[in-house]
């Protein structure tokens, strides 16, 4: 499987002809759901779903699907059966890819905003997308794809995150309001922090692409 990192959370996995794309948000990138088979949304703030450009490329291809949070599935009804609402424990094949659901809820940013849906996707066993949310899959994953800067989210909160899931590797995602400084020092916490054992840490710039 190929996994190339696209602007913010979003990331685009291939696999024997198919393309899986996770969280198209408004920081993903010039067209990233260009070429999809397939598009996997974990909840519906804007910066993991832009509404006008999945409409579009639901509009323009009548084989794409997308599967997500039920919230999200109804601003798309009228995809009809093309759109599939899930939810934590649930699993499915989409474009060849098998995908386990984990997770019901974002991460709290404050008492006063409510909580909106998120779930979190596996792909293949392989990797893991929480969107934005600390849940821990009930599968062993050899690869996360790691928030490292939110609202929601402090230093301390993205290590046993990473700690907890103990993946071989962690590669950053929900980096697109830090800046080059910002970046380097979530590098800099990450790797000092790393203990004997523990999963390496790596950050993809966009547009790069690796296999796992």
């Amino acid at each position: 499987m190929r996994l190339t990192k696209l602007g913010h959370s979003c990331v685009r996995l291939e696999k024997d002809g198919a393309v899986l794309l996770i969280d198209p948000g408004i920081w993903s990138g010039d067209d990233p759901l260009t070429g999809a088979s397939a598009v996997l949304i974990t909840h519906e703030h804007i910066d993991h779903l832009d509404p006008a450009r999945v409409h579009a490329a639901l509009d323009a291809d009548a084989g794409l699907e997308l599967w997500t949070t039920a919230s999200v599935a109804a601003q798309f009804s009228d995809f009809g059966g093309r759109v599939h609402a899930v939810g934590d424990g649930d699993a499915f094949s989409a474009a060849g890819f098998e995908i386990h659901v984990h997770g019901r809820e974002h991460a709290p940013v404050h008492p006063d905003l409510p909580v909106v849906a998120n779930v979190g996707f596996t792909v293949d066993g392989k990797i893991f997308h929480p969107g934005d949310a600390f849940t821990i899959p009930q599968e062993k994953v050899p690869t996360l794809l790691l928030p490292i800067s939110a609202p929601w989210l402090k230093a301390v909160d993205m290590i046993e995150y990473a700690r907890a899931v103990a993946p071989e590797i962690s590669y950053a995602i929900h980096d697109e309001m830090l800046n080059a400084n910002g970046i380097a020092i979530v590098g800099q916490i990450a790797n000092g922090l790393a203990r004997p054992g523990d999963g390496r840490y790596a950050r993809l710039e966009p547009g790069t692409s690796v296999e796992i």
